[in-house]
């Protein structure tokens, strides 16, 4: 079997094992208004999108978000927007309304509560900045993030480099000797 062929029925194994799966986990509940992520805790941002609505924008509407959020037309077929938990809000499920084209559409948005650590545990994200960049105060931001300074590329990178300059080089050779045989037989 040729590898385009190989390659073809790859692809169309793929979708048939996982297309409808993942078609069914997305409505699976039924609900025209999907939440990502779908269990923000409280002072969360939201990405929501309705879908079967027509209309260019819709407003949704939830008690557990800070303000209605706008909704507009997306790439797809549908409205998408952003919104943001209330952070005095308490952890259950809430429901959001989109009232689009005279119809009502609904989803659900849980809401959690946040995950406290342990007293003395260590933290699992260090806050930022990491990597601060050279930014004011003439680059004092990496002294006292207190992480070392590197200039220039790796060992990896240099490595890169020099072995496709080196193809490169062999590739221009090999072509003027072709050429210049060429030339030789014709003249």
């Amino acid at each position: 079997m040729g590898k385009r062929r190989l390659a073809l029925c790859a692809g169309v194994l793929a979708v048939t094992a996982f297309g409808p799966a993942a078609c069914a986990a997305y409505a699976a509940d039924g609900q025209d208004v999907s939440v990502v992520p779908a269990a923000p805790a409280p002072g969360g941002d939201i990405a929501l999108r309705v879908t079967g609505c027509d209309a260019r924008e819709a407003v949704a509407q939830s008690p557990a978000l800070v303000s209605d959020a706008r909704l507009t037309r997306d790439d797809g077929d549908g409205l998408a927007g952003d919104g943001r938990v209330r952070s005095t809000v308490t952890a259950g499920t809430y429901t959001v309304t989109v009232a689009c084209d005279g119809t009502e559409h609904r989803g659900t948005v849980e809401v959690v509560r946040k995950h406290m650590p342990a007293a003395g545990a260590e933290p699992s994200t260090y806050p930022s900045p990491v990597a601060p960049v050279n930014a004011g105060a003439g680059g004092a931001a990496r002294d006292l993030a207190g992480g070392p300074e590197r200039h220039g590329p790796g060992t990896a990178q240099t490595v890169v480099a020099l072995a496709l300059a080196g193809t490169a080089a062999l590739t221009v050779h090999r072509a003027a000797r072709r050429q210049a045989r060429r030339g030789r037989r014709t003249g």
